[in-house]
């Protein structure tokens, strides 16, 4: 009888054993996660200048806060100093800017446009492109300037 004792207890023994050499491991490798993460990290803070609207103009500078951005990309109307217009990045003829636009609005929910234009073009200029904007169904049109420019005060008498 004490025999069988002996032979349940060394059973029992070597049933636990064997169980903890298969039991799952619950340990969670990140390093593989925290690598793929920071290749991302670099990726956009190297792709996020890019982002931007590639036209080269020479803005004029103003004293004006910067207007808060949308969840939709605004589009970007630009003049450039040669008087060359751009809708985004692609040069279009005058002729076709209005159509272009017409054909874009109807895909857009917003009627925001951002209009930029080079320091050195006539304001006539400036506002013939506005005018047809308006005309393309775009009232709400925003002039793009740079900050930090001077600022105009009201005489000290007044």
């Amino acid at each position: 009888m004490g025999a069988g004792v002996v032979k349940r207890g060394s059973g029992g023994s070597r049933r636990r054993r064997g169980g903890s050499r298969h039991a799952a491991m619950s340990e969670i490798n990140v390093t593989p996660m925290v690598d793929v993460m920071l290749v991302l990290l670099v990726i956009f803070m190297v792709a996020a200048p890019m982002m931007t609207v590639g036209v080269p103009l020479e803005l004029p500078k103003t004293a004006a806060k910067a207007v808060p951005t949308e969840q939709e990309t605004p589009l970007t109307v630009s003049i450039q100093a040669d008087g060359k217009i751009s809708l985004m990045n692609s040069e279009v003829p005058e002729g076709e800017l209005v159509s272009r636009l017409q054909a874009i609005s109807k895909e857009r929910k917003s009627d925001k446009i951002f209009l930029r234009a080079d320091g050195k073009i006539s304001y006539s200029s400036v506002v013939e492109v506005m005018g047809a904007l308006n005309s393309a169904g775009f009232s709400n049109i925003t002039l793009v300037t740079d900050t930090g420019g001077p600022q105009l005060t009201a005489p000290a008498g007044n």
